[in-house]
């Protein structure tokens, strides 16, 4: 990565425009023509740097207002099946594995998104009923206090 890939990275990290052509848009700004942006962009993918291009939905604003990580205790010679199975499911947006502590039992996440806290709660007791994982706790969001993606 050079100069111009970091000037690049920190003028898309916040979404592009929206446009017809976003990217002839972007070129301008970094005094680019489109071809070298949609170049670099394409190499920048390639190695790894940058993972996707998607679009990201302000839940909220659709009525996506119920969040709740749900914390379960798997054995751990059973977590990548069960972690397969839990990132399945549509709802699931994030399922991470973590460390036990002495007076923390729960080992793998999973953050479920609902239009309602009745509804996130079925979607627990399908993973559950899916994993035969029946030790879990739900922790359901209260207020949202930051939310963005990795920056430069």
């Amino acid at each position: 990565m050079d100069q111009i890939d970091i000037l690049l990275l920190k003028s898309t990290q916040d979404g592009i425009p929206v446009a017809p052509e976003p990217f002839k848009h972007i070129a301008a700004e970094l005094g680019l023509r489109e071809d070298d942006v949609l170049t670099r962009l394409n190499n920048l993918i390639k190695e790894g740097v940058i993972r996707r291009f998607g679009a990201s939905i302000g839940h909220r604003a659709i009525g996506i207002t119920a969040n709740a990580m749900c914390t379960w205790n798997v054995p751990d010679e059973k977590v990548e099946e069960v972690g397969a199975i839990m990132a399945g499911f549509p709802e699931v947006t994030h399922c991470y594995e973590r460390p036990r502590y002495p007076d923390w039992k729960y080992n793998l996440f999973t953050m479920i998104h609902a239009y309602s806290r009745e509804e996130c709660e079925r979607i627990v007791k399908e993973i559950s009923i899916a994993t035969g994982i029946n030790d879990y706790s739900i922790l359901f969001s209260e207020r949202e206090f930051k939310k963005t993606g990795v920056r430069l």
